[in-house]
């Protein structure tokens, strides 16, 4: 049996990633390691936290010598933008103040069927329990729900270089009985709502209306069982009501099945998640699902072709925000974060090992290309060590290897810093200015705050007047701003002599607004205007490395953190960030309702001269 990969150690260069799977009622959290290795997996009950916050904090506690700089969370709720306010919890939060409050880089809150959906082209056949006949379609889309707490829907259509998964919630479509039972049934429901969607019945308190329906339309005396005591009387006690309340519980849910499936055109296959199904293991098979599946009148023949399944593995929702996690990261960083890890591992390795190291990053492709033998011909170290190599990287062996290390490979731009030699050629040396500037623009993407330049957009909105103060480099990115500035209308200078700076200042009052651009954030001269600016009761927007005594001045800082070398070398990309932030806050006031309100109509609706023509970013 082949050796399993250590634990201990991690695939990805940037340590492990946080994962989390929240539900209505119990959050599932672990560590990925490398692709599919979750350790320290916890299970917390939601109800003994007051919010999202202090249950991670609970959980991360155990890890604090753990740096995560990444992490994704599936939530049982619709999530749309940065704010989420949970239905099914009086849990309300920002995702960016949580990212900021954990000290993450990345936070990814993601719907956990949309995760659901993006786990299952990963799935084998050991991980599902097919129900009924039917044979997949390749490259067909497929349907995703699952009952739990709520209803969970979503679908996933397959790309030519991926899978799209919709952000579905279908569970609250109108329900609709087939017959007079789950007429009855809704009848009861209807006293407590006057919309009932799928969700309210086909769903674990779902499944105790339908007990308390059905025992009044029986006329038994039960008393009230949680679904959990369902499930048991049904399958361990045989009791009557509990069984008939499970089949009418698993056709609603066949029924819900096969609308997606027509509405999706599924050939792919309906795949059924969530906390109730998996726990009916085998009765399932027999219950009335995959009968009233296919009772779809003139369509029974189209779903009779589709398959249904019941997802059975463990881990299928830490799989698919893990995939989510891992696209997003490649998506952002364009990062080979596989060439990054044999960097950060190399001195561990052994003297052999490290030749092999040594190779793969010399000759990459050429590393791909090799059989095994080659490879350890190459590195002159035996065909036992080759596969050592790939194991202290997480991988099982040289096959594994090399498709993660293929795909890290395909059109990446490396998120670090390479220097132009003499030697280089104008091609190399444009590649390499390029890439660096990309790469930069990308973690400095990640490095936003977001709240800091809300603040910086509503000060300037508001102001009476604005002025740059700026020198040297620095100037030109005033210069810009200036000019983007005065185009709203709002009165702006630029100064960018030093002699000028506090006698500027003094001038300055409340309501007005300093915008101080510098690489170092250390110019005297520029320190004392910004203490005359506030001393005269003007707001101070900073463009400044965050270390730095500007930085502490200020009442925002947008933070330029880029490693530049200004005292000895003429910084570029520092102000290609600078720039991008006057840019961003240009947008932002372009959007910002309050200002419009301010602005005279014509500026407004002016021929050509309104402030949304003036900006690209904007769509007309």
């Amino acid at each position: 049996m082949e050796e399993q990969p250590d634990n201990t150690r991690t695939a990805f260069a940037d340590g492990p990633r946080l994962l989390a799977d929240i539900g209505a009622t119990h959050a599932r959290f672990a560590l990925q390691t490398a692709p599919g290795t979750y350790r320290s997996v916890r299970v917390l009950k939601c109800d003994d936290y007051s919010g999202i916050v202090p249950m991670l904090r609970f959980y991360l506690a155990e890890h604090a010598d753990t740096r995560l700089h990444h992490g994704a969370l599936a939530l049982a709720n619709p999530v749309d933008g940065d704010y989420v306010r949970m239905t099914n919890r009086p849990w309300e939060f920002s995702t960016d103040a949580v990212r900021r409050e954990l000290g993450l880089d990345t936070l990814l809150i993601v719907n956990d069927f949309t995760a659901l959906a993006m786990a299952i082209p990963g799935l084998k056949e050991s991980d599902l329990m097919q129900v009924g006949p039917g044979k997949p379609v390749p490259g067909a889309v497929l349907g995703v729900l699952g009952p739990g707490t709520g209803l969970g829907v979503s679908g996933g259509i397959p790309t030519v270089d991926g899978f799209v998964t919709l952000g579905s919630e279908g569970g609250h479509v109108n329900f609709a009985p087939s017959d007079e039972r789950e007429f009855a049934i809704l009848q009861t429901a209807w006293r407590e709502w006057s919309h009932v969607s799928n969700e309210r019945l086909i769903s674990g308190p779902g499944m105790e209306i339908i007990f308390r329906a059905l025992a009044e339309r029986n006329g038994v005396d039960a008393a009230a069982r949680t679904s959990a005591e369902i499930i048991t009387g049904a399958l361990d006690d045989h009791d009557p009501l509990c069984l008939e309340v499970l089949e009418c519980f698993c056709g609603m849910l066949g029924g819900a099945a096969a609308n997606l499936a027509v509405t999706l055109g599924a050939f792919g296959g309906i795949f059924i998640g969530g906390g109730i199904v998996p726990r009916l293991g085998e009765w399932f098979r027999t219950s009335p699902f995959r009968t009233r599946f296919e009772a779809k009148g003139r369509f029974s023949s189209y779903l009779s072709d589709i398959p249904t399944y019941v997802i059975s593995t463990p881990h299928v929702a830490f799989d698919g925000v893990a995939n989510i996690l891992s696209e997003h990261l490649r998506g952002r960083s364009g990062g080979n974060t596989l060439m990054d890890r044999i960097h950060k591992l190399r001195p561990e390795l052994t003297p052999a090992e490290q030749r092999v190291a040594a190779l793969v990053l010399e000759q990459p492709r050429l590393v791909l290309n090799e059989p095994i033998a080659g490879i350890a011909k190459l590195a002159d170290v035996s065909q036992p060590t080759v596969i050592r190599f790939c194991r202290s990287l997480g991988f099982l062996g040289l096959a594994d290897f090399k498709l993660k290390f293929a795909s890290s490979l395909t059109g990446s731009i490396p998120v670090r810093h390479s220097q132009v030699r003499g030697s280089d050629s104008t091609h190399d040396l444009s590649a390499k200015v390029i890439d660096n500037t990309i790469s930069a623009i990308l973690q400095f993407r990640d490095q936003l705050d977001v709240r800091a330049i809300d603040r910086a957009i509503e000060l300037v909105s508001r102001a009476k007047r604005v002025e740059f103060y700026a020198m040297g480099n620095s100037r030109v990115v005033a210069l810009d701003g200036q000019h983007k500035f005065f185009r709203f209308r709002i009165p702006t200078a630029l100064y960018g002599d030093s002699h000028l700076f506090k006698l500027a200042a003094e001038l300055l009052g409340p309501g007005d607004v300093v915008v101080a651009i510098s690489n170092s954030g250390r110019l005297p001269d520029l320190l004392s205007a910004v203490d005359a600016a506030r001393a005269a009761g003007a707001d101070v927007i900073a463009i400044c490395n965050s270390q730095s005594p500007l930085a502490r001045r200020a009442d925002v800082l947008l933070a330029v953190d880029h490693a530049e070398d200004s005292t000895h070398f003429l910084a570029m990309i520092s102000r290609i960030l600078q720039l991008l932030l006057i840019d961003i806050m240009a947008v932002g006031i372009s959007v910002d309702v309050h200002h419009a309100r301010a602005l005279p109509p014509a500026a407004v609706e002016g021929e050509g001269e309104g402030r949304r023509a003036l900006i690209s970013h904007l769509d007309s």
